[in-house]
This record gives C-alpha cells, sequence and structure tokens, in this order.
C-alpha cells in the first residue's frame, strides 16, 4: 500500500508521511552533524547576558540564513508557548521557516517527508532555547513542530518567506502512527 500524497513541491518532489521507528530520531548535537536532515540548516548565535538580562539579534534580513528571503513578502511572528505544551507537524510545500528559540527551551522535531530527498523518512530532535541558542532554517517539504520542556514558558520567533497562506499549511497530527514520535521524557 502506498503512502498518500501530501502535495507536491515547485521541484515537483512529492512529500508523503514516512513509516518510521518509534522514537525520536537522531538527536543533533552539531550544526555540521551529518544526521542533519537534507538542507536544514543550523548556526549558532551569540547572546549578550549582563545583570539587567540578555540581548539576542534575531537576523538581519538579507544576510545569513535568511540571506534569500524577499522583503516584499517576509514574514516576522512570535508564539508564547507554557510548558508541556505540543505543537506538531505541520509542513509547507512553498514556505521556508526560520526559527529561533528566544526564550525557554524547545525539543524540536522534524521529519522529511521529501520522497527521494537522501534523507527521506529520516527524523531528527534537536533541543534549543536558552541552553543552546541555534537559528533553525527549515525549507519545505520537512515536517515541523515542537514541545516546550522545562516549567518556564518558551518564546519562539520566527521568519518566513511568504507571508502566511493557509493553502500552503499542511497538518499532521502530533501522534500519527506512522512517524512514531515519542513525546514522552527519553531519560525516566
Amino acid at each position: 500500500m502506498s503512502a498518500a500524497v501530501l502535495g507536491i513541491l515547485d521541484s515537483g518532489t512529492q512529500l508523503t508521511v514516512p513509516v518510521a521507528e518509534h522514537g525520536i530520531g537522531k538527536v543533533i548535537l552539531s550544526p555540521g552533524s551529518s544526521d542533519l536532515i537534507a538542507d536544514v540548516e543550523l548556526k549558532p548565535f551569540p547572546l549578550w547576558p549582563d545583570d539587567r538580562g540578555y540581548f539576542l539579534e534575531i537576523a538581519r534580513l538579507g544576510q545569513d540564513l535568511v540571506a534569500k528571503f524577499p522583503a516584499a513578502t517576509t514574514q516576522v511572528s512570535a508564539a508564547v508557548n507554557y510548558p508541556g505544551i505540543i505543537k506538531a507537524f505541520h509542513y509547507h510545500k512553498f514556505q521556508t521557516d526560520y526559527w529561533v528559540a528566544a526564550a525557554g527551551l524547545l525539543q524540536v522535531a522534524l521529519v522529511d517527508l521529501r520522497v527521494g530527498s537522501r534523507t527521506y523518512g529520516a527524523k531528527n530532535t534537536l533541543y534549543v532555547g536558552a541552553l543552546r541558542s541555534w537559528q533553525i532554517l527549515i525549507p519545505p517539504g520537512v515536517a515541523h513542530g515542537y514541545k516546550v520542556i522545562g516549567e518556564q514558558p518558551s518564546v519562539l520567533v520566527y521568519i518566513t518567506n511568504r507571508t502566511y497562506d493557509p493553502k500552503d499549511e499542511g497538518r499532521i497530527p502530533y501522534n500519527d502512527t506512522a512517524i512514531a514520535y515519542d513525546w514522552e521524557l527519553q531519560h525516566k
């Protein structure tokens, strides 16, 4: 039985939900990890703490991971999330996401839905936020979601290369049995 086609990227690549082993996939501990899903990019960014709190620069349009985001359609948004919530999974056929966890700690889950990708079906887990300040670039066709871990709310700032279009937003339940992502505490 073949998987249902979720959509098709501009490149003609089909998107399907892969059947994966139960678990969290490969935990990414370094931006240069060979286990990282193809076309996902990570980059550390500096925090400048002092006795008043901390400052972080989210992005400079036209530079680094958002260099190709067109000014006319780029959208900047933020989500405040309470401890323990899960927001997953969604994917895009056209939109690229750029995420910065500005406060708190997130368990980010990524799944490659792109049939023919060298990492099709791969799952990645990234722990990002105040303790690991990484920028994450998520290309079309990679399902993504997160869980807030710890006792503090999180703030996720995200920049997209397109303004919101509900026709480009695909959803897969966080507990999809084919993806089989394990949102439970791993080190009990």
